[in-house]
Parts: C-alpha cells; structure tokens; sequence
C-alpha cells in the first residue's frame, strides 16, 4: 500500500492527535518544562481522560487545572478521575469555543494543522501576555520557542516569530537544515521521549519517523542534501519490502 492508504487504516484519533494519551512521566517532563506552579491556572485542550489534571492539581499545586474535551466519553472519565480533586474543572465543549483569557499555560497536544492554526490565532487574541504554551512535535506555525527539550516546547506570549522556516529551523536545531542523519536522531529522541513506542514496534517507527521527517524536509526546501541521499533509497526499499508500506509517493508530490 502507498502512504495515503497506510495513514487511512490508522484512527484517526492517531493520525490527528486527538485523544493520544500521555504517560504520566512525559505529562511531568511538559510541566518541569514549563515551570508549572503554585500561580497558574493550567489549561489542557483535549484532555482526554484528565490525567493531566490530576498530575497538575495534586503533584505542581497549580491554582487551577482545566480540562477541555469534545469527546463526551473521554469528558466523563476525566470528571470521574477528578470528581475528588480540589481545583479541577473539566469542560464538555469544542476546544476553540472555550474562554482562555484566565490561563496562565496551555498545553496543546493534537496535531491537525488546520486546528493548530486556529488554535495559534485563538491564543494570540485571547492569552495574557506572559502566558505560555505548551507543543508537541513542533511551535505553532514559525513562532521560536522559548523553551526546548525535542519534541517539546514551551512558547511565551508575546510570540516571537522566524523571518522563515530555514531561521525556525535554525533556532530550534542549531542548524538552518535538516539532513537524514538529524532526522534519524529527532525520530529516536521522539520516541524516546513520548514512551510509547514498543521495543518490538521501535524499528518500524524510527525508519518511518526518519523519513516522513526528511522527505517534509524535502518538499519545503530545507534539506540539507541536494539530491535524494542512499539512505533514504535503502530505507524506502525496508519498508516497501518489509512491511508493504510504499512511501514513494510522497517524493512523487514534490
């Protein structure tokens, strides 16, 4: 199968972001990140089953943890989860309906790019200066975070924003490209990081990580290479072999 039939067979919680539980280690790892304490009033948009709540309310003491979610089984968790716990509130609604002039810090877990950006423009209006967010993967749009343990981010309010993707880039990852060996050790860092990738599954996830992030490389003109590397070859021919996953279409829509 080629890569658009491929992502089709996954839900599309996964291939959206939606509803993708963290473990509660990556959940402490995003708050040490973001400085999270005493003062603030944490928002999580897509809280699932409020495990970030608990983990804001009784472990960093936060004024306030709220959790927003759409998905009303996943709502009722969370309120069952935080029914007990002073300080929690668990919103049932559309994330972009949701009032965040209160929020000192947001965490922004999903990964649709269209919902992304409309949730950049909804907390450039209404985020207090001094307000942070909190990303996984990547910044919103070209902002320059200003916090970075790959692949998580912390972005302060007022935005900064790169004069362009190759200065993003720059800040980010000390370099203005991106070449398959750095794809290869941002794939592992993610897995690493997100702890959730099983041992047997991790070398089928790191090829196909590595590519997706160089071949996106690739199309946007930040490849460090000039020409496709053996590598990427090598790696296409594994996981059309191996695992009858066609990747070369992607190259196809450059």
């Amino acid at each position: 199968m080629n890569f658009d039939e491929f992502i089709a067979t996954l839900p599309s919680s996964i291939t959206r972001g939606y509803h993708y539980p963290l473990p509660d280690n990556v959940i402490k790892k995003l708050f040490l990140l973001a400085d999270l304490g005493k003062r603030d009033i944490f928002y999580d948009l897509g809280c699932g089953d409020g495990r970030s709540l608990e983990i804001a309310a009784t472990e960093f003491g936060v004024r306030k943890a709220v959790g927003v979610e759409s998905n009303l089984e996943l709502a009722q968790a969370a309120v069952e989860r935080c029914k007990k716990i002073m300080k929690t509130r668990v919103i049932k609604d559309d994330l972009l309906k949701v009032d965040l002039s209160v929020a000192t810090i947001v965490l922004v877990r999903y990964a649709d790019s269209e919902l992304t950006q409309r949730t950049e423009r909804k907390l450039k209006r209404e985020l207090a200066d001094g307000g942070r967010v909190i990303t996984i993967w990547s910044p919103f749009g070209l902002t320059i975070p200003d916090k970075i343990d790959f692949p998580f981010f912390v972005t302060k309010k007022p935005f900064c924003r790169a004069r362009s993707l190759r200065d993003q880039i720059k800040s980010v990852y000390g370099q203005r490209c991106i070449d398959f060996t750095a794809a290869w050790l941002l794939a592992e860092r993610y897995i690493d990081q997100l702890e959730t990738v099983k041992t047997e599954y991790r070398r089928f996830v790191t090829i196909l990580q590595s590519l997706v992030i160089w071949i996106n490389a690739w199309k946007m003109r930040v490849a460090c290479e000039e020409e496709i590397p053996p590598p990427v070859h090598t790696y296409l021919g594994i996981m059309k072999t191996f695992f009858d996953v066609d990747l070369s279409n992607l190259l196809d829509k450059y």
